[in-house]
């Protein structure tokens, strides 16, 4: 097999003669045109907060206010332009990357003839046995429904550690194998006995082993279900796109029964498509990797993403968590694209059920993203893969930011109220200083906030009214839908930035988390586990509130939405995460969502596998055979940090993996 330099050397040569559907134009100017409204925003926004707390004399915690304000002003600023852009886009019907009338990427790709051989791999660690199985099974099944099968194999690369799971799976696996006959020519299951590297070793490990004998790898998650036509549009977009090294795709959630999780599933069906369309629009070749669904150059991938163990503690030390953030830009870095394809459908994940399951899952986020901010100065990497690395991190800690600013605007207010006002600061003083207070830069300013944050689900609203309505089981149906989804968004806000906050506080301690499975299938949250996760939130609350109705009631009433969501927190929790209310959501026709409306072949193969599996007696099986191995090492890459304090990458872990 070729070096990733010769592949690409070549690339260069060839590209002109190949036919390119991923065009994109004007990149430069996008980047700068997105820039500049993001800046020119929260510059208007940083200076009218300087102005109304300067009139009167600024503090130096209203200093610390406005610095704290500007940065999470840039933030929602940032959202709020990435997603106008994706709705005029979208209700103008104009391809984010081409910047023409749309003509959807899989029907540009239809007649591309399929060469070489490719690899859907699916790794998994201790994951429910029945949905792995299943979905996989889905995933295959539909694959050769398309005819295209003979191009590819299906790979379970499993790390689960628990010896009954294990079994389970191999049993599982057998059981496979005997139920699809001779599709199972085309499928292996590999377990590794050692985590070792987590998901990162999971896949370097395959790839080392049997990356040579495949041109692109599709990796999916463990609750990832891909059409056959996605899977073969992916292929054909690589392979037509000679410089491409990843194309990531939209999944969209799928399968969520509880009310909670239904909830969540319709706002990111509304929302998300319009939301990556204004990113693709301004990442253009230097998209995100989330990890799955994607499809990935493999020679590319053991080149450029051998990542090595940083030194130190957490959160900036040991293993990189958030790996995917970093592969998409060590191979930006190396001159591949990155591109991500945001009108391409058939691509679907599940979601946590419940909101304790779903800020478990953040918790985990919440220190990948911010160990990314020890890498961001890495010498090399494209202006927008640090902004992917700035903007992850800022996703979580704005959180605590926001937090902090209301402790400390409620500290200030406290201080006023409780102080006797000087109205003349000097004795020889004629005339009086009145406090002045600019009420039409207030109005401006909390009105501006207002719009950049609830904006974007009106506008994804209305792009879904005018282009999907059908989807979403009618233009009432969605309008109703989109309200009560605000509504509970509003609701469930507060709980979820202390959780963040709380979570951004562990990992700046350096208080490690643990990457275990996450849950998926509904459960009703048991009251003490409701209690037992919200109780300081809620202590808080009812002193936070006594305190502000006590001495500053106007205060109080502002503070309210927030001290009512977190009072309530464990009751919202626990009636959130009810299948029964889910059920009954869904007969009143709330939060439909376009798998609800029409169900494609490979979900409902996932459904009907998941409604009859079996489970057989467990017996000592043999582990399945693999292909032939021709171990590559992957080079472990460097960072090259322009910052001398923090600590270059030691480990190399290809060899940690490599058969004696």
């Amino acid at each position: 097999m070729r070096s990733s330099n010769s592949v690409f050397q070549d690339n260069q040569h060839n590209s002109e003669s190949n036919a390119m559907f991923i065009d994109i134009k004007g990149k430069a100017v996008r980047k700068w045109a997105y820039a500049v409204m993001v800046f020119i925003t929260s510059i208007a926004g940083s200076w009218m907060m300087y102005e109304i707390f300067s009139e009167s004399g600024i503090t130096i915690l209203e200093i610390v206010l406005l610095v704290l304000f500007s940065i999470t002003f840039l933030w929602i600023s940032a959202a709020f332009w990435s997603a106008f852009i994706g709705f005029i886009l979208q209700l103008f019907d104009i391809d984010p990357l081409k910047l023409s009338r749309n003509k959807h990427f899989a029907a540009q790709v239809s007649k591309v003839v399929i060469q070489d051989r490719h690899a859907v791999v699916m790794p998994v660690y201790n994951e429910d046995t029945d949905r792995i199985m299943a979905g996989f099974e889905a995933c295959l099944v539909d694959l050769e429904r398309t005819g295209q099968l003979e191009h590819f194999d299906f790979y379970m690369l499993s790390d689960t550690q628990d010896p009954d799971m294990a079994q389970a799976e191999l049993t599982a696996w057998h059981e496979l194998c005997q139920r699809v006959g001779t599709l199972s020519e085309n499928i292996y299951y590999r377990r590794r006995e050692e985590n070792i590297h987590r998901k990162v070793g999971n896949l370097a490990d395959f790839c080392q082993r049997w990356g040579y004998q495949y041109q692109s790898m599709i990796v999916l998650d463990a609750d990832s279900v891909m059409t056959g036509e996605c899977m073969l549009t992916l292929v054909k977009a690589m392979q037509q796109n000679p410089m491409s090294g990843l194309i990531q795709t939209v999944p969209i959630p799928v399968r969520s029964q509880t009310l909670f999780g239904r909830f969540l599933q319709f706002a990111s069906c509304l929302y998300c498509p319009m939301l990556a369309t204004g990113q693709a629009f301004w990442q253009t070749d230097s998209a995100n990797y989330w990890g799955h669904n994607a499809i990935i150059r493999v020679d590319a991938f053991i080149q450029h993403c051998g990542l090595p163990t940083l030194k130190g503690k957490a959160p900036f030390g040991g293993d990189i968590l958030s790996h995917d953030f970093v592969e998409a830009a060590l191979l930006r870095r190396a001159g591949w694209d990155v591109v991500l394809l945001a009108d391409l459908e058939g691509s679907y994940e599940e979601i946590p059920s419940n909101i304790i399951d779903y800020a478990t899952r953040d918790r985990r986020w919440v220190q990948g993203n911010i160990q990314h901010l020890g890498i961001i100065n890495g010498k090399g990497l494209h202006t927008v893969n640090r902004l992917h690395f700035l903007f992850g991190a800022l996703a979580y800690m704005s959180s605590l930011v926001w937090l902090v600013m209301l402790v400390l605007s409620t500290i200030d207010a406290v201080v006023r109220a409780t102080t006797d006002k000087v109205f003349f600061a000097s004795n020889y003083s004629l005339f009086p200083a009145w406090p002045v207070v600019k009420t039409d830069y207030i109005i401006m300013l909390l009105s501006a906030t207002a719009i950049m944050l609830l904006g974007p689900k009106l506008l994804g609203a209305i792009v879904a009214l005018v282009r999907r309505r059908e989807q979403f089981g009618g233009g009432f149906a969605l309008m109703s839908g989109a309200l009560i989804e605000a509504i509970v968004a509003i609701v469930i806000a507060p709980l979820m930035m202390f959780y963040h906050a709380y979570f951004v506080l562990n990992v700046l301690v350096g208080k490690n988390v643990s990457w275990d499975a996450q849950g998926r299938e509904g459960r009703m949250v048991p009251w003490k586990e409701a209690f037992k996760r919200t109780w300081v939130a809620s202590a808080i609350a009812i002193v936070w509130g006594a305190v502000t109705l006590a001495l500053t009631p106007i205060l109080f009433w502002w503070l309210a939405p927030v001290l009512f969501g977190l009072l309530l927190a464990a009751p919202i929790i626990r009636f959130s995460s009810s299948l029964y209310l889910g059920k009954l959501s869904r007969n009143w026709g709330m939060f439909v969502s376009p798998s609800e409306v029409e169900e494609v072949p490979a979900l409902r193969k996932l459904r009907i596998r998941l409604a009859n599996m079996q489970r057989q007696d467990e017996v000592v099986l043999s582990n399945p055979a693999m292909p032939p191995e021709d171990w590559q090492d992957m080079p472990e890459q460097s960072f090259a940090y322009l910052s001398s304090s923090v600590d270059m990458p030691v480990q190399r872990f290809a060899s940690d993996n490599k058969p004696s």
